[in-house]
């Protein structure tokens, strides 16, 4: 029997683990923290659970085809419910909420611009196509070469997803509305790059936000990490956990040496921090990518976040909330381009207490704050945390129309250094690489290592790239690719 070690126990982990082990290989996971998850860790706190990372569920349908594969379905693990409205939008003068209905969602367009609701249904359907082409076909590409997209239907395909258009001119060819164009260009902001400078085919977030829908697993995004990891079990995966990797190398077999043991296998899948891997855990003449290769590497965003226990509930708050009620292109300039703090930053709230009692006790609010900031940037101290913090409470204070200060019981931060510390993140990067168009498909890392034939990378830093589901693919496509090598 093949075996394979697996380092780093997030969602790509898991799911290449599960799926070679589903296949024949024995697996083992060996995880630094005490915790499995990643990013998508947990913290409990005085009857409060908060989830530590993503908080977003969207589609469903990869998470429904991930299951599938093994012959189950998310509804085996936990109940999702589809959230309405989907989220609520803070701007500087009004609040809006995000209908789940396409006919509200319609009308919401069309009363901030004539035409608007029209080309919603427009916009939308060119994002299906971009959606189709991109989640259901080009992800899961191993991103080997070019010649992956040699076939016809690849090449027609690219030329529908707009690859060489960027995101802003091709939303504004639809909406000219500010607020509406703020709606649809939010979930650029996670990507890495300004609108500007990120390809249109990326409207097919928008896709998967507004026709697919937001979701969420009751009892938090960890429910999703207890599912893969009760599966991984039951595929006899095992797991390793307070073990640190500290060397990688080959002599035979590969070895995977840790602060307790020495483990050995045919096959090793870092689904821990690519650039770590590369430069702490292998020797000099096994890396593949220079320090300057890693330094023009353009990062997605790092983030400032609280977890917040409110001793009383709160009025006016949905289960996600975005305020950008100051500007949008500034902020992100300020993340993209400047790279220094944010002067007045846009900011995102979760309040999944407003659905879930299970995460916070009678009575109470869990409140999750994200500030998206610059990657690698110095200054990290609690003294500027608690300034954001301050500011952030007393926006929302604002626009809620409520005071709660004085009822906050505690709030937790976590932010760049821990960013570091817990998952080795280069730069302190939250979501890793930007899906900028020289840093798509087989112009990332590689996912097979060019000199350690039997190291394979999946997660976030290679294809397909960050984000949940394609963490999820990623796992799968580096699966596939070793069971292909072995079968050679």
């Amino acid at each position: 029997m093949k075996t394979a070690t697996i380092i780093g126990s997030g969602f790509s982990s898991l799911a290449a683990a599960s799926t070679l082990a589903a296949n024949g290989v024995e697996a083992t996971i060996v995880e630094k923290n005490q915790q499995i998850g990643g990013r998508a860790r947990m913290l409990k706190r005085d009857g409060f659970t908060f989830d530590m990372g993503p908080s977003w569920y969207w589609m469903p349908d990869v998470f429904e085809r991930y299951f599938e594969s093994f012959g189950k379905k998310p509804s085996d693990y936990y109940e999702l419910k589809r959230l309405d409205p989907s989220y609520k939008v803070f701007f500087h003068d009004e609040a809006i909420s995000i209908p789940p209905a396409m006919e509200e969602l319609e009308q919401l367009f069309e009363s901030k611009e004539k035409g608007a609701g029209t080309a919603l249904r427009k916009f939308l359907a060119d994002a299906s196509v971009k959606y189709d082409a991109g989640i259901n076909d080009l992800v899961h590409k191993p991103g080997h070469s070019l010649f992956e997209f040699a076939q016809w239907k690849v090449i027609k395909g690219l030329f529908e997803l707009d690859l060489l258009k960027d995101f802003r001119s091709f939303a504004q060819s639809y909406f000219k509305n500010d607020k509406l164009l703020s709606l649809i260009e939010f979930p650029i902001l996670f990507l890495g790059a300004m609108p500007q400078d990120t390809p249109a085919l990326y409207s097919l977030m928008n896709y998967a936000d507004m026709s697919l829908g937001t979701w969420y697993p009751m009892g938090g995004m960890h429910k999703i990490i207890e599912a893969m990891e009760s599966l991984a079990r039951e595929k006899g995966v095992n797991f390793r956990t307070n073990e640190p990797v500290t060397q990688i190398f080959r002599n035979g077999s590969m070895n995977v040496v840790t602060d307790k043991d020495t483990i050995k296998s045919d096959y090793v899948v870092g689904g821990a921090d690519y650039h770590h891997i590369e430069t702490s855990l292998l020797k000099p003449e096994d890396r593949q990518y220079s320090s300057s290769y890693w330094d023009r590497r353009t990062m997605a965003p790092s983030c400032l976040l609280y977890y917040v226990g409110v001793d009383k509930k709160l009025t006016g708050l949905e289960h996600h909330n975005l305020f950008f009620d100051t500007p949008f292109d500034q902020h992100a300039i300020e993340i993209y381009s400047d790279e220094q703090w944010p002067s007045n930053p846009l900011f995102y709230v979760c309040c999944p207490s407003q659905t879930d009692p299970s995460v916070a006790p009678e009575g109470k609010e869990n409140l999750f704050i994200l500030i998206p900031i610059a990657p690698g940037l110095e200054g990290d101290t609690d003294a500027v945390r608690k300034e954001y913090f301050d500011k952030v409470i007393a926006r929302i204070e604002k626009h809620t129309k409520q005071s709660f200060s004085n009822e906050i019981l505690f709030s937790e931060s976590y932010s760049i250094k821990e960013f570091k510390t817990d998952y080795n993140s280069f730069k302190g990067n939250a979501y890793g690489l930007a899906n900028t168009l020289m840093q798509t498909a087989f112009l990332k890392p590689k996912l097979r290592h060019k000199k350690l034939k039997n190291l394979f990378f999946t997660g976030q830093l290679t294809t397909p790239g960050p984000g949940v589901p394609p963490s999820l693919i990623s796992g799968q496509v580096v699966a596939k690719e070793i069971l292909k090598s072995i079968r050679q």
